[in-house]
């Protein structure tokens, strides 16, 4: 069982993320599942949810690739924990494109019954990524000259 849900999570971030093949969604994705993470607005139940996050990252870093750092798999539970780069080339969370290039660390746990992700906590950071950016000073850096 932990082997086929490892296979499952790893198809979500290969073939949906990384391939662009968004119809697997509604193969891997259950209709009432629920995606839960920094990033999100509005609702998030369900394939077609679902699909419009991925829509909303790629608009952001079209370039955006996922790497699958380690994967553990309890009963109906899948950790994933990943590192996603891309260039931020569009509008993503309100900020217009930078061309600056991102490397940002997360987890998130799916909960997979009969074949399908019921539901998906994410947590990532956002704020290594808004810094990276420029849009928000790193801890510690004085904001200007003057600062001490």
């Amino acid at each position: 069982m932990s082997a086929d849900n490892k296979a499952i999570v790893r198809r979500l971030y290969e073939e949906v993320w990384n391939k662009r093949k968004l119809e697997v969604v509604s193969e891997i994705i259950s209709p009432s599942h629920a995606l839960q993470a920094p990033n999100i607005f509005g609702s998030s139940i369900g394939p077609e949810a679902y699909k419009r996050q991925v829509l909303l990252f790629l608009a952001g870093y079209p370039d955006l690739h996922w790497t699958l750092e380690d994967t553990i798999a309890e009963k109906d539970k899948v950790v994933a924990c990943w590192t996603i780069s891309g260039t931020h080339k569009g509008d993503y969370l309100g900020v217009p494109a930078t061309n600056k290039k991102v490397s940002v660390d997360g987890m998130t746990i799916h909960h997979i019954a009969n074949g399908k992700i019921m539901d998906s906590y994410s947590n990532w950071d956002a704020l290594g990524m808004m810094q990276q950016l420029g849009v928000v000073p790193t801890l510690g850096e004085p904001k200007g000259a003057t600062a001490r």
